[in-house]
């Protein structure tokens, strides 16, 4: 892949998620806006964006396959951009959850399809996916930030326009520089990549079940931190846009821990490492449950490094042992599963808060993480998988 639309390809990531989480950050000047009481009360409005970042990457990776890569991120760079613009036309919390729910659709395009694209011919997978997870992470520290300043600046809508732009800018550029596939991926003849049936089915099972709780802690944490950090800084810390700051700061710390990941990845066993890492987790939602001000602020990076660190995962298995002929069909469907269940989260969040507070979810992250790391036994060994691969 071509430097050029191999940077595209990292920035699309980092656009993605900056997309989903403009309203997770602006949510509260959007309640006043809209006359609504409560952030909470606003948060259900958001569902719909994620339920179809999950569901909508089943058909994403399939037309990823059958029809090219290529052709869908150019439907994602220019689709994203302009539904986003077209969030920040709404008058209304119903028609701001239709215009997101819209925006979701197109934001379903990337993990399966972008992702595959950019590890297809890559030598070191595990380093190249952490690099892809930074560049994501970077665009959650960015949303935290561009978000933060935008609203002080010119209000929550201009925060929806900017990167909408941006956004339909890298579609012009991907579609100048990307070259040109010679036929779409499932037309290609397979590889020696495959694992015998038993297997494939054991890997695949442990693969969503794990990435649905990571998946889980990665929704409720991204979605939940800004409010969390004005809740656990107050007193300490209350302009909007020094609170963009230190959640930006979180972010872009923690996301040095993919590239971390993804270079142990090319020379460790995934089981023992996503294993160590989830029980991390455990400790680290433990930690952050107790504790407020700056304590807890250290404790939020700690457990923001656990779940950017257990990202990677699942695509490296994809990456390691599925063709790359159905590698987004795959990824379209392990991700429809894990985010269509994690999007319910997304929609509780704001109730659960409201009737329990934030160090009740805390600690019932830190149970998700344990069954995350139960999850990981199952997992067949390193040697049984590279032994059977034929």
């Amino acid at each position: 892949m071509p430097a050029i639309p191999s940077l595209l390809l990292n920035l699309g990531h980092a656009l993605d998620h900056l997309f989903l989480l403009i309203f997770a950050t602006a949510v509260s000047a959007i309640a006043l806006d809209f006359g609504v009481g409560r952030w909470e009360d606003m948060m259900p409005y958001t569902v719909g964006a994620f339920l179809m970042f999950g569901l909508g990457s089943i058909p994403a990776g399939r037309l990823g396959d059958l029809w090219g890569r290529r052709q869908m991120m150019l439907v994602f760079f220019f689709g994203m951009g302009l539904s986003a613009i077209a969030v920040a036309f709404t008058q209304t919390p119903l028609q701001m959850g239709m215009a997101l729910t819209v925006l979701g659709i197109f934001s379903a395009i990337y993990h399966p399809v972008g992702i595959p694209m950019l590890v297809q011919r890559s030598e070191r997978p595990g380093f190249t996916i952490g690099v892809n997870g930074l560049a994501g992470n970077l665009g959650i520290a960015l949303a935290a930030l561009s978000t933060g300043f935008l609203v002080a600046w010119q209000g929550w809508r201009v925060a929806f326009v900017v990167p909408g732009l941006v956004s339909i800018v890298c579609g012009v550029a991907f579609a100048m520089t990307a070259p040109h596939e010679s036929g779409a991926p499932a037309k290609k003849k397979a590889s020696s990549v495959q694992l015998p049936k038993h297997l494939a089915w054991r890997t695949f099972v442990v693969m969503v079940a794990t990435a649905t709780t990571t998946s889980l802690l990665f929704n409720i944490t991204t979605n939940g931190n800004a409010q969390l950090l004005a809740e656990r800084l107050d007193g300490l810390v209350n302009d909007p846009s020094r609170l963009g700051m230190l959640l930006a700061a979180i972010y872009a710390v923690a996301s040095l821990a993919q590239l971390v990941v993804g270079r142990l990845l090319d020379l460790w066993p995934v089981k023992p490492l996503f294993f160590s890492i989830l029980l991390m987790q455990i400790l680290a939602f433990g930690a952050a449950s107790q504790t407020t001000g700056w304590v807890w602020y250290a404790a939020a990076i700690f457990y923001m490094v656990m779940v950017f660190a257990s990202i990677p995962f699942s695509d490296t298995m994809v990456v390691r042992y599925i063709d790359d002929a159905m590698r987004s069909r795959v990824s379209g469907t392990r991700i429809a599963i894990s985010f269509g269940i994690s999007s319910m989260a997304v929609y509780m969040l704001g109730p659960v808060v409201k009737a329990a507070g934030f160090t009740q979810l805390m600690m019932a992250l830190s149970v998700v993480a344990a069954l995350g790391a139960l999850i990981v036994l199952f997992l067949p060994n390193e040697a049984q998988m590279n032994a059977n691969l034929k």
